[in-house]
């Protein structure tokens, strides 16, 4: 069940690349289904989520939209596409979300500025040329800045993909070519021990998620490692009722076994009384 992971940049064609890969082997796409589940989770109009996304939120929706619960549940909806296989996810930072999950196929498709410039010159129909430029660089500066805020990377290092495809030189046709030639390769084989890293991860993620969700457990900052089917909680929580609590929703999560609670509690001193260190 192929899964191929798709960068998302302005003008660079890639939307064509991941409808001609999903075509040739019968894939699925996805982009809006991602954008429109989360706000659902959010319960927040898509529309928000898509200018959060794109950098177009204004200031009061910048700072009242919880990034942290963006970001939770985004990848929870990554994981849980690609563990259904025979898909092709277009952004939302899908790359390094199923940064290590072996048989997914990571690629960045780009191009030169000035194509991409064209390129929205003409989508938007327009001949401001320094209007598209500016719009191709909001775009771009958008992109890095959610990626390091989220995952700590650069946006654009080569070292986050399998393949960097420049559609300058390489037409959509033989680009969607040789990803799926890709795909096929020894090194990109789906297996057991590959598909029980994505199952581990995107368990994790639900229970990171429902955390994140419930309003006892909102603010619980904790690790969550995913072994054989069950998890294991560990770090530090303020008192004995969030730790409680915190095993009682992992283990509400659909296909978690068992709930392995090493969380500590924090140790109050009279110098830090509301502080968790």
């Amino acid at each position: 069940m192929p899964v191929i992971a798709l960068t998302q940049e302005m003008g660079s064609l890639a939307k064509d690349v991941a409808e001609r890969v999903a075509q040739e082997a019968g894939l699925t796409v996805m982009r809006n289904e991602v954008m429109e589940n989360v706000a659902e989770r959010m319960n927040v109009p898509p529309s928000l989520v898509r200018r959060v996304r794109e950098g177009k939120a204004g200031l009061v929706e910048r700072l009242t939209t919880d990034k942290q619960q963006f970001a939770l549940y985004t990848e929870e909806e990554i994981l849980h596409q690609a563990a259904r296989g025979n898909v092709v996810l277009r952004g939302w930072g899908a790359t390094r979300v199923l940064h290590d999950v072996p048989h997914v196929v990571r690629v960045r498709v780009t191009r030169s500025f000035d194509a991409r410039v064209k390129w929205v010159m003409e989508d938007l129909e327009t001949d401001n040329q320094a209007q598209a430029e500016a719009e191709v660089r909001r775009s771009d500066n958008a992109h890095a800045a959610r990626m390091n805020a989220t995952y700590g990377v650069t946006w654009g290092d080569p070292l986050l993909y399998d393949l960097v495809i420049n559609t300058d030189r390489v037409s959509v046709e033989s680009a969607a070519r040789t990803i799926l030639q890709l795909a096929a390769c020894p090194e990109f084989e789906e297996t057991p021990q590959s598909r029980a890293v994505l199952a581990g991860l995107a368990l994790a993620a639900r229970v990171r998620a429902a955390l994140k969700a419930n309003d006892s457990t909102r603010h619980t900052d904790v690790q969550i490692e995913s072994r054989e089917g069950g998890v294991v909680l560990s770090g530090i929580v303020v008192n004995e009722e969030e730790r409680t609590e915190a095993e009682r929703i992992a283990s509400t999560i659909v296909g978690v076994g068992k709930v392995e609670n090493r969380l500590h509690l924090m140790a109050i001193t009279r110098k830090f009384t509301y502080a968790k260190t």
